[in-house]
């Protein structure tokens, strides 16, 4: 059975840091395109940053505060994220999809809250 459970979500202050996890279950995470997704209220689910093998990809929005990574060996992702603004407040989604193919699994989600 395949799992990805994120974590790392909360309540921080504009400006501060946060760090999400996903940890991934039944898979082999090192060999999927691993990507974390945010939906706001009243919004389109929305790509924030993607990772394969060596490239990392962002929205315009985030560049230069969210970094992507991975750990293969602990089969985890990860998105750091510095310098929050109101506007990142959203539920992020940890992806992970099969290269060239529809096939794709999602996490829960974990709720990030930027607010003074």
């Amino acid at each position: 059975q395949v799992q990805l459970v994120e974590s790392g979500g909360g309540l921080v202050q504009p400006g501060g840091s946060l760090r999400l996890s996903c940890i991934a279950s039944g898979i082999d995470l090192s060999i999927y395109i691993m990507g974390w997704y945010r939906q706001a209220p009243g919004k389109q689910r929305e790509l924030v940053a993607r990772i394969d093998t060596e490239d990392a990809t962002y929205v315009d929005s985030v560049k230069g505060r969210f970094t992507i990574s991975r750990d293969n060996a602990k089969n985890t992702g990860y998105l750091q994220m510095n310098s929050l603004k109101p506007e990142d407040t959203a539920v992020y989604y940890c992806n992970a999809r099969i290269p060239y193919t529809n096939v794709d699994f999602w996490g829960r989600g974990t709720q990030v809250t930027v607010s003074s």
